[in-house]
């Protein structure tokens, strides 16, 4: 009897868990293996105050085709394979590779292209960063292949298929079947998040909110590819006019990771040693596929929308992305209530400062932890 009533109070409690989850939809990018793309996407897998009802892959830092194996094969290796994937978008709204790679002749190169791949020179490599005079990553080299080529991934083929529905359809019928309790998590370019707006336009208001990774006011660093152009960052840059409709739309709030922040945390080497010493299987798939590389973009936004109390400071502004053709399009516009002008413009919670001691400890417990199943 005491084994029975015993039995009971676990399952009521684990039920009272449940219920007080927040319920996630997880919109990413997903180069990998390893790398801020996956270990953001890790990090709400792992916690267990999130249920993520799935993910939608868009292209931005590799191509939609590839980002969904690499993370097909990331929910093997840390056995969440109960989550669903989606495929959404492979390419922008309006900008595309060739015209950016004609422009860039006369507007000058970007450091970071994506799928698109090169760099400054048009050149392929490693995909490794090289450093400059001040140590920073001065120029990032892409290799590049045709948008529904597969390169050969050293984790190894999933086994494990997308689900039909496509990721934009996924993410209407996932916020409409709970209204109100969704927040959107958007670690990538803003593609399927638009088109789920442009096809259904109460998509924004019927979810809890949006949480992104994306923007630049003014990052205060010696890294020359923030110092030198401070309104730039890659998400917006990559889909000007999705990160426009986004940025507009009716959320019931809006909280963004910016440049600013972002390269204020490192992964270290040091996190990966501590990491790694766990033997569980998130913990081991880091040992082994992810390297110290440069700024916790993705991992500092997904692990503000778990505990937003390591966010140390924030601005609330509106802000917008420049459409205009021209060395800015995709570039970081806000004002403030004085200033602003009269269009649907939405207030952002912009993040600015973080307790990164916290961060740091927060997501190495999350990734040493034993798998949220």
């Amino acid at each position: 009897m005491r084994q029975f009533l015993a039995l009971i109070v676990c399952l009521c409690l684990t039920l009272a868990a449940q219920a007080k989850q927040r319920l996630i939809l997880i919109d990413q990018d997903g180069s990998g293996p390893g790398g801020s793309n996956q270990m953001a996407m890790m990090t709400l897998l792992q916690s267990p105050q999130v249920q993520v009802l799935g993910i939608t892959m868009v292209t931005g830092n590799a191509w939609r085709d590839e980002e969904t194996q690499h993370t097909l094969r990331m929910l093997q290796l840390i056995h969440r394979t109960d989550v669903p994937v989606a495929m959404g978008a492979v390419f922008p709204l309006v900008r595309n590779q060739k015209e950016t790679q004609l422009e860039s002749a006369l507007l000058g190169n970007e450091v970071w292209l994506g799928a698109w791949g090169g760099g400054p020179t048009n050149l392929t490599a490693t995909g490794q960063s090289e450093k400059g005079a001040n140590g920073q990553p001065s120029v990032i080299y892409q290799k590049t292949h045709d948008p529904y080529e597969i390169p050969p991934m050293p984790e190894g083929a999933p086994t494990i298929k997308p689900i039909e529905e496509d990721a934009v359809h996924f993410l209407i019928h996932q916020v409409h079947a709970h209204p109100h309790q969704v927040t959107i998590f958007a670690g990538g370019p803003l593609t399927n998040i638009a088109l789920a707006i442009s096809i259904d336009p109460h998509f924004a208001e019927l979810t809890h909110g949006i949480a992104l990774m994306g923007g630049s006011l003014n990052p205060q660093t010696d890294d020359t590819e923030f110092s030198e152009d401070p309104r730039h960052e890659f998400n917006f840059w990559f889909d000007p006019e999705a990160a426009h409709i986004v940025l507009r739309a009716p959320w019931p709030r809006i909280d963004i990771t910016t440049v600013d922040i972002s390269i204020k945390a490192r992964f270290t080497q040091a996190m990966i040693d501590v990491i790694s010493k766990s033997s569980n299987p998130a913990a081991q798939y880091i040992a082994k596929y992810s390297q110290e590389r440069y700024y916790m973009w993705d991992e500092l936004a997904a692990c503000s929308l778990l505990d937003p109390s390591i966010i140390t400071k924030e601005k609330q502004v509106y802000m917008d992305v420049d459409l205009t053709r021209g060395p800015t399009y995709g570039d970081t516009l806000t004002w403030t209530d004085q200033l602003r002008p009269q269009t649907e413009l939405q207030k952002l919670h912009v993040h600015l400062d973080l307790d990164l001691p916290r961060f740091e400890k927060m997501f190495v417990d999350l990734m040493s932890a034993p798998s949220n199943e």
